[in-house]
């Protein structure tokens, strides 16, 4: 299965209702709208999709509508089961094989902190309760801390494990991991300078700004792929120019407004996640970036 595991995915976000519920109707939407812009396939329930501000039934159920509104596609899904207890994790990873999920990954343990041997242990366990391969991740803007090189090499040695999902500035690590475990899967998890990560080598991209933007992130590794660094270049100054923007209104909340503005109703961020600025400035601030005709020439 891991020769699937390479290409551009969308880091999927999650549809809520104006109470702040999940809404399926709504996630059906959202997932259809990213569907139709010719990524690899979608990740399924990782930070992007709200998934610290969601519980386990929220998520599962999100699993489900996912698969049904994918089934057909041709898309390969890697559900994101990363919980706060390995309980938790085993059961999401439990579901998704059911559902026919391609893969799984999950963040690190990070509400306490655990030890290189914790963190060790956890992908040991998660990797075991399923036959899917395993995405681990290295994200420490998350976590708190990066995961040591050895410890990683070690992880990625585990029965199941597939690959990792590097969402670090830290290139040269990257680069070492890549030399030392040439058969592992690797994607890279910046958007903003996916450039970077491709020409050391990654095998894929996961990202946030994939749900608006996936058809410019294809062609941008296509363009890497095809030795066009120019192109590649230009392109990546294009994600910046939206990823900028973004960081005024909040990376989150801002996405979910320029799904609005596309006509996607996906309700808003999960308290106590808001937006940055107030709700008619933010979609003001996001139109004027979306109506660049460097950035519409590549809307869905």
């Amino acid at each position: 299965m891991t020769e699937r595991l390479t290409g551009m995915f969308a880091a999927l976000m999650t549809g809520l209702d104006d109470s702040g519920q999940f809404d399926a109707g709504r996630q059906r939407n959202l997932t259809a709208h990213v569907l139709k812009q010719g990524l690899a396939g979608l990740y399924v329930g990782g930070s992007s999709g709200e998934s610290g501000l969601l519980d386990a039934a929220e998520l599962a159920e999100q699993q489900e509508v996912v698969a049904d509104c994918a089934k057909d596609s041709g898309a390969v899904l890697i559900a994101h089961v990363g919980m706060p207890n390995l309980r938790d994790s085993i059961r999401l990873a439990k579901r998704a094989a059911e559902l026919g999920y391609h893969a799984l990954s999950a963040l690190p343990p990070h509400s306490y902190p655990f030890s290189d041997a914790d963190i060790e242990a956890y992908y040991r366990d998660l990797a075991a309760a399923t036959d899917l391969p395993m995405i681990v991740y290295e994200v420490p803007v998350r976590t708190g801390r990066p995961i040591a090189l050895d410890a990683l090499e070690r992880i990625l040695d585990l029965p199941n494990v597939g690959g990792i999902k590097f969402s670090s500035m830290d290139l040269f690590k990257l680069s070492m991991l890549r030399r030392r475990r040439p058969d592992s899967r690797y994607f890279f998890g910046y958007d903003e300078v996916y450039l970077s990560g491709a020409v050391l080598g990654a095998d894929g991209g996961i990202g946030s700004t994939y749900n608006i933007l996936g058809r410019l992130y294809v062609a941008l590794d296509q363009a890497v792929r095809a030795g066009d660094l120019a192109r590649a270049q230009e392109l990546q100054d294009v994600s910046q120019i939206f990823v900028e923007a973004l960081l005024k209104t909040g990376v989150l909340p801002g996405l979910k407004a320029a799904f609005r503005i596309q006509g996607v109703e996906v309700g808003r961020t999960r308290a106590p996640m808001a937006l940055q600025m107030p709700d008619d400035a933010a979609e003001a601030h996001m139109h004027a970036v979306m109506d660049r005709p460097e950035v519409a020439a590549w809307l869905a």
